[in-house]
């Protein structure tokens, strides 16, 4: 059975799991309306006597995941203070949401071809762990000192806005090698600098990005930072403007996206 084969099944049988988280918290015939299923169809999966088709199971996941899964706990996590600076703790450190997290970037990049995970110290290596784990590959963590016992490193460094400090990121060399294809994960894109480091990294190695996957993404800096690598797909959870979220705003907000998906 290929890799590609096992993904496909894991996907298909978590949305099965997102079908019986909505189960509990709506009946089968507000269920048959959000999804446009049978209930009869919708019962059988629930029950697990058979699983959606892949192009079904992520038709399912794209409709419900927005209202019992990783978006709906990510919008009940996010609060900025009032100098408009994000607090990411209640999502790094939170086990419920990487396990979610992890589920959702299977569902989204289900098909591609991932041979390894890259993350950047220090905030993304909770995230990238469990996606890692989730696909069955290897992570690759980015680290802005050499580690001792390791004798070569590929490096890129870049100087983030307005500090006027270098960061110099370092990878184990060989950690990827010319025929991988690397998935790029951060819990947060802010000016997507870092991010843009990571794929030189990539690049220097001779491999391939086959794709960006973040929780949030801050404001629009990073679309004029970050340049996608053609064929790459890039896909982030939430986005959100600071400035039109004021920390009494995130209850109206959450409202207004859920009454947009619903």
């Amino acid at each position: 059975m290929s890799i590609s084969h096992i993904q496909d099944l894991k996907f298909r049988m978590m949305t099965v799991d997102l079908l019986r988280i909505a189960k509990s918290r709506f009946t089968y015939r507000e269920l048959s309306q959000m999804v446009g299923l049978q209930i009869t169809v919708l019962s059988r999966y629930v029950k697990g006597h058979v699983l959606p088709s892949t192009d079904r199971a992520r038709a399912i996941w794209k409709t419900l995941n927005p209202i019992v899964g990783l978006e709906k706990e990510l919008w009940e996590k996010i609060k900025f203070n009032n100098d408009g600076y994000f607090d990411n703790t209640n999502i790094i450190g939170n086990s419920s949401i990487l396990h979610l997290a992890s589920q959702d970037a299977l569902a989204r990049f289900a098909g591609r071809r991932i041979t390894k995970v890259l993350t950047a110290a220090v905030d993304g290596i909770p995230l990238a762990t469990m996606v890692a784990q989730a696909i069955n590959v290897n992570l690759v963590i980015a680290k802005r000192s050499k580690e001792v016992g390791v004798k070569e490193f590929v490096e890129e460094t870049y100087v983030p806005k307005g500090t006027g400090m270098m960061v110099t990121l370092y990878i184990p060399k060989d950690s990827i090698k010319k025929n991988d294809s690397v998935l790029i994960v951060d819990d947060v894109i802010r000016t997507g600098e870092t991010q843009r480091a990571l794929i030189d990294l990539v690049h220097k190695c001779k491999a391939e990005v086959t794709g960006i996957y973040a929780l949030v993404a801050i404001g629009d800096e990073f679309e004029r930072r970050l340049s996608i690598p053609p064929g790459c797909k890039f896909e982030t959870v939430v986005r959100v403007v600071p400035e039109r979220i004021k920390p009494v705003d995130v209850r109206r907000t959450q409202s207004f996206l859920r009454s947009r998906v619903l």
